[in-house]
Order: structure tokens, then sequence, then C-alpha cells
């Protein structure tokens, strides 16, 4: 078995405006920082537009068509934009996911990393926002659970910011565990404790400004862990944001490579306990570009090993 890369050229065709931190660069670097790796390259396809219709509703689907602007930006919220390019970019992005999944249900790969821009967990049912369009671990988790018929499937989200789409798009999915460890206070604003889903399957888990690595390792080993072995999923997805790294200028934990790769070898090794490896991440945040690329190496390093 091996792991699965899916990208896609048109995700370096969202453009964002000059000095906005989601920007091309950062996944020409990812991507470059991946290329020495052996993986099973796939190219990432067009979402089908009822899988998105799985997740946003038509209407939202529109909305975003009749804003994307024939040149220049179309500006969404203070933070989101379209480009002419912004939707392919997107649902391919969303297709990557689907794909994933595909690939993993079926034993084709071991396990699969997305790598592909804009990000999804800030997007909600019908709203837009944290540079996000679609939800893509939402729709992965709906695509496991609706097509390929799992009972159970868990997200597990690590970026420094609050994954409130994520959130929004399974809060009454009893099939679904949402997982979500956060800097808190910060931006979205989202992440309390007490927001624990129509079900109790959702777990958020904030994290003190200063945060560090052992601090996190401490963190998941006491709470998040068991949490993952109660649920008992068949299916592990991961919202990889690295803007936990110390480096990221956008947040204030203190996180280092190291500890993204202990975090996801942990998360391969509960995959193989309980899912029979079955793993699926997909790109989130992560703005310093140097502590991005190193990250997202390390981690997909970790998949590679763990699908042998």
């Amino acid at each position: 078995m091996t792991t699965a890369l899916l990208t896609h050229s048109d995700a370096l065709g969202h453009v964002t405006p000059p000095g906005h931190p989601e920007r091309v660069a950062r996944l020409e670097h990812v991507l470059h920082a991946l290329e020495p790796l052996d993986l099973m390259r796939v190219t990432a396809p067009m979402a089908a537009e009822d899988d998105l219709l799985r997740i946003h509703p038509r209407s939202y689907i529109d909305m975003l068509r009749d804003a994307l602007p024939e040149e220049g930006f179309a500006q969404l919220d203070p933070d989101t934009f379209l480009s002419p390019g912004s939707l392919d970019a997107a649902w391919r992005g969303a297709g990557a996911a689907v794909r994933a999944v595909d690939l993993v249900a079926s034993g084709e790969a071991g396990n699969a990393f997305c790598a592909m821009r804009p990000p999804g967990h800030h997007a909600e049912t019908e709203t837009p926002m944290g540079f996000c369009l679609f939800g893509n671990a939402a729709l992965a988790a709906r695509h496991a659970l609706d097509h390929h018929g799992m009972g159970r499937v868990a997200v597990v989200d690590f970026d420094v910011h609050h994954g409130n789409g994520t959130q929004d798009l399974l809060w009454d999915e009893r099939r679904a565990l949402f997982v979500s460890s956060h800097q808190m206070p910060l931006w979205p604003g989202t992440g309390a404790r007490d927001e624990t889903g129509a079900y109790d399957n959702v777990m958020n888990v904030p994290l003190a400004p200063g945060t560090d690595g052992g601090r996190m390792r401490a963190v998941y080993q006491e709470e998040v862990f068991p949490r993952l072995r109660a649920f008992a999923p068949e299916l592990i997805l991961v919202s990889a944001g690295f803007d936990a790294h110390a480096d990221d200028p956008l947040a204030n934990l203190e996180w280092e490579e190291e500890d993204f790769a202990w975090l996801t070898r942990e998360l391969c090794a509960l995959a193989d306990e309980l899912c029979g490896g079955r793993l699926v991440s997909v790109l989130e945040g992560g703005y310093d570009l140097a502590a991005l690329a190193a990250s997202a190496r390390a981690h997909v390093t970790e998949l590679k090993e763990a699908a042998g």
C-alpha cells in the first residue's frame, strides 16, 4: 500500500490580492517539499455537483457562481476573495477529498493527502469565510457515510483556528465525530468546550496562546485519543492546518515540525488500530511558507511510513 497525493494545477489559479496570507505560493512550497517523496500521484477531479449538495444548498453554490468575477477580484467577506479561477480550484479541492476517500475505502491507497487550496474548514453551510469556499473535510465525511456506507467517521482538525465550518456542517450528523484543537482566544471566536453538537458528536479542545508541542501531546493523549477510541470510527479524516507552528504569523502556538510529525504518527497508529489504517488528510492553513513546507513534508512522510 502507499500514500496517495491528490493535487491539480487549478489550485494555483485561485489568486488572492497582494499581501493576502492565503496565496498561491503556499501550495507551490508544499508541492516542492513533497516532490522527492515516492507517492501515488493522483490528479484531483472536479467534484460532482451532487457531491457538493451533500453539504451545501444549491442556492449557496449558485451564489458563488454569480459572484465569480471575469477579471480582478470579488470580495465575499473581509478575508475571502474570488478571482476568475477560484471556483475551478474549489471544485477540484472538493473533488480531491471525495476521490481520496474512494481510494482509501477501496484499498487502492493506504492513506491520502489532498494538497489543494483554497482551504475549507471555515466554510459554513451557506457562508463562505476565513479564505474558505467549500467544506472539504465535511464533504469527505458525508461521502464516506452516504456513498461508502460507513457507520462512523471521525474528523480531527489540528489547524490553529477553530474549524467552525466543519462543525456547522456536521453539527447534526450523529454518525460523525468532529474533534478540533485550536488556539483560544483567536478568530473566528468559536470552539468553546460547551459546543458539543446535536448528538454529543463535537469535541472542542481550546489551547491557550503559547501552548507548545509538549502540552499539545499531553492534551491529545489525555483527551482526544481516548475519545477517538471510544467512538471507533471506520475512517479518520484530518484537517491538516500547519499554522500552529511557532513561526506562523497569524497565531501564537509554539509547535514545531516534529510535533506535527508526532501527531500524524499517532493518528496513523489509531487508524491502524481502529479502522484498517484508513486515513484521509486535507490541507488547511499554514502561512509561513518555510514552516508550512517543512511541516507538510513531515506530515506526509509519516503518512507514507504508516501506509508501508
